[in-house]
C-alpha cells in the first residue's frame, strides 16, 4: 500500500509540473478574443505604446515587437527594447501558436522552451490593423500596440477607455517611450 502511495504521489506531481510547464494560455473573465482575424495583416512590426509593469520588460523603453511566418506555420516573436540604464538593445526572440482556430485572436506565446502565456488580441483596428489591445493570461498583462511609434491621442484615450471597461487598471499603465 505504501508503494501505490509513493507511485500515486509521485504521478500526482509530474501531472502537476507538466501542466504548470505548460503555462496559462486561457482567457481573462469577460475578454473575448476578435474573430475574423487575419494573421497575414498582423505580421510585421508594432510599437509598444504602454504596457502593464512585469519584470521582463521593467526598465525597457523603445520597445517593438515583429512578427513573422516561420516554415512550420507558427510565427516568430522578436521582441526588443533600449535597457534604459545603459543604452543597449536588448531582445528576446519566442515563437507563437494559436490555441483554437487560425481567425480568431488568441494565440500562446514562448520565450522560455515549453513555457507558454496567453497573448489575446482583444481589440483590432480590422480595416487597417494600425493599433491592437492585448491581454495575457489574466489583468496583469495588458498591451497597447501601434503601427507607428507614437499614436493620435484621441485614438489612445479611446483604447485605454475599453481597457477599462474591461477591468484593467489604466492608471497603472507605463507609457513607453518611443523615437521616431
Amino acid at each position: 500500500m505504501q508503494r501505490y502511495k509513493q507511485i500515486s504521489l509521485t504521478a500526482l506531481l509530474f501531472v502537476v509540473l507538466v501542466l504548470s510547464a505548460c503555462g496559462s494560455t486561457g482567457i481573462p473573465r469577460g475578454i473575448t478574443p476578435v474573430a475574423n482575424f487575419d494573421l497575414q495583416r498582423y505580421l510585421g512590426k508594432w510599437y509598444e505604446i504602454a504596457r502593464l509593469d512585469h519584470k521582463f520588460e521593467r526598465g525597457l523603453q523603445e520597445v517593438t515587437a515583429t512578427y513573422a511566418l516561420n516554415e512550420d506555420g507558427s510565427v516568430k516573436v522578436t521582441n526588443s527594447g533600449i535597457k534604459t540604464k545603459t543604452g543597449e538593445r536588448d531582445s528576446a526572440i519566442g515563437k507563437a501558436k494559436f490555441v483554437g482556430p487560425s481567425n480568431v485572436g488568441h494565440l500562446k506565446v514562448s520565450f522560455f522552451g515549453p513555457f507558454y502565456g496567453s497573448y489575446i488580441i482583444y481589440e483590432l483596428d480590422e480595416v487597417d490593423y494600425s493599433y491592437a489591445l492585448i491581454a495575457g493570461p489574466n489583468r496583469d498583462y495588458m498591451w497597447i500596440l501601434s503601427r507607428t511609434p507614437q499614436m493620435d491621442i484621441q485614438q489612445y484615450n479611446d483604447l485605454l477607455a475599453v481597457a477599462k471597461q474591461f477591468g484593467y487598471n489604466t492608471d497603472e499603465l507605463i507609457k513607453v517611450t518611443q523615437s521616431d
